[in-house]
């Protein structure tokens, strides 16, 4: 039976600037977390770092016709604050300029709609010596960023993500210590996620006080159930929902941080870093909410279970486990389409009304050259699913407004270095051929189909 989105709907693909760029001519990008996160030895896997990467710096011209390819009608990609601001303060750095000003000019030349996301992840390291996000400085300099991004961008860019996945920044970076800039402090890591998420607000006031935009924000969301019905593991799933979904959902859609979530973190914290106006300025009204979505979660809190991730992850937890099971991709996540249909529900549903845009969903597999190909029929089956879950919503009343994989091109997977593959086109890393593989001729299909025949 032929599914069809609905007229207007956006296409697109998304790529993240340390993830792809590579640090370009010397003095061209300073310093950022990750450059010395990964400079730790065993930080990253295989010693692996960001200098190179799919140097699409220089090779922005061939991607940007890969991307021509698929046929999207946008693309997602984010600028490097290390690179225009080296220091995360004062003007911004003229070859900085020159190289996105070139990039979103060969987008622009295609027909394809250039969507910038401002921050993710690569804080300056500078920024971070002076305190990095725990700091509520961070959050100002970020909003002088902003507005210096977009008076340059402003007659060639009208669609703004101000900060990408704040969960993964606070939790993974300042309470786990898994990415950069790789602390260990649950505290500093509550005060982290404020900050961010009081960046994004004034980021979004900077960029409209510019020029108009449209402008919102990507939350990584994931539907949590209990593994079992014992009570330790559904008070272990409110727990995890509430610190996975809630407490970014509810201050940006809602303007208020969860009474449960403040309780369950007093021994931590008692948000005494919100001051006036801040739950206001997050919560001011945005144009969209960007939404990434990877697997769904099954958690378990039982004394006797033993704990499969690190509690760390989840402040004021302490045990805590996840339970996988049927297909993985080869993150070792669920493939579990539902999710995503319950996901865009749920938002629908429980929270006021906003234009919703999937801006990453992919998946990571072993993929192999084979006489010059690469047949990823696992990720072709991974995206054929999830789109059709995204339609499922769209039917059940979400305003589902676009789609963009992760990603264009295969690429630095953070701590997981090089050896993790999401793209739809294939690195290779040494001799930066790339190669489309049957995903992404498979992908400009449905494309060019606005769905599926």
């Amino acid at each position: 039976m032929a599914l069809r989105f609905p007229p207007g709907f956006t296409w697109g693909a998304s790529t993240a600037a340390y993830q792809i760029e590579g640090a370009g001519p010397p003095g061209s990008r300073g310093t950022s977390i990750w450059d010395t996160f990964a400079a730790r030895p065993g930080r990253v896997r295989d010693g692996d770092n960001g200098d190179l990467a799919c140097d699409h710096y220089h090779r922005y011209p061939e991607d940007v016709q890969l991307l021509e390819a698929l046929g999207t009608g946008a693309y997602r990609f984010s600028v490097s604050w290390s690179r225009l601001q080296h220091a995360g303060r004062g003007p911004l750095n003229q070859r900085g300029i020159d190289f996105y000003s070139r990039l979103v000019d060969a987008l622009l030349d295609r027909g394809i709609e250039p969507w910038v996301t401002l921050y993710h992840a690569d804080l300056p390291q500078p920024l971070e010596d002076a305190g990095g996000w725990p700091a509520r400085d961070t959050a100002l300099r970020f909003a002088d960023f902003a507005a210096a991004v977009h008076h340059f961008l402003a007659e060639r860019v009208t669609r703004f993500i101000t900060v990408n996945e704040p969960w993964c920044s606070a939790l993974l970076g300042y309470a786990s210590g898994e990415h950069a800039p790789g602390r260990t402090d649950p505290a500093a890591a509550l005060r982290a996620a404020h900050h961010l998420l009081l960046g994004h607000g004034l980021a979004l006031e900077a960029i409209r006080s510019i020029a108009p935009a449209q402008a919102g924000i990507t939350l990584n969301v994931a539907p949590v159930a209990a593994a079992t019905e014992h009570p330790d593991d559904a008070d272990a799933a409110r727990r995890v929902d509430g610190l996975t979904n809630r407490l970014f959902l509810d201050p940006v859609l809602r303007g208020e941080y969860p009474e449960d979530v403040v309780r369950d973190l007093s021994p931590l914290s008692n948000f005494g870093f919100t001051a006036d106006g801040d739950l206001a300025a997050i919560s001011a009204p945005m144009d969209f909410l960007g939404i990434n979505y990877y697997a769904p979660q099954k958690v378990y809190g039982t004394p006797d279970a033993p704990p499969v991730e690190q509690p760390s992850r989840y402040p004021g937890m302490d045990r805590l486990g996840f339970h996988h099971t049927g297909r993985r991709t080869a993150m070792g996540w669920s493939i579990d389409a539902s999710g995503l249909t319950g996901t865009l529900t749920r938002l629908t549903r429980d929270y006021p009304a906003i234009p919703l845009y999937i801006t990453e969903n992919g998946a990571a597999f072993d993929d192999e050259v084979t006489g010059g190909q690469v047949l990823d029929h696992d990720r072709i089956d991974y995206l054929d699913e999830h789109l059709r879950a995204a339609h499922a919503a769209i039917t059940a009343g979400a305003d589902l407004r676009g789609y963009f994989v992760w990603s264009l091109l295969d690429n630095f997977e953070w701590d997981q270095g090089y050896s993790k593959r999401f793209g739809l086109v294939h690195v290779d890393y040494a001799s930066q051929e790339r190669i489309p593989k049957l995903s992404a001729k498979w992908y400009r299909d449905v494309v060019q189909a606005n769905g599926f025949d």
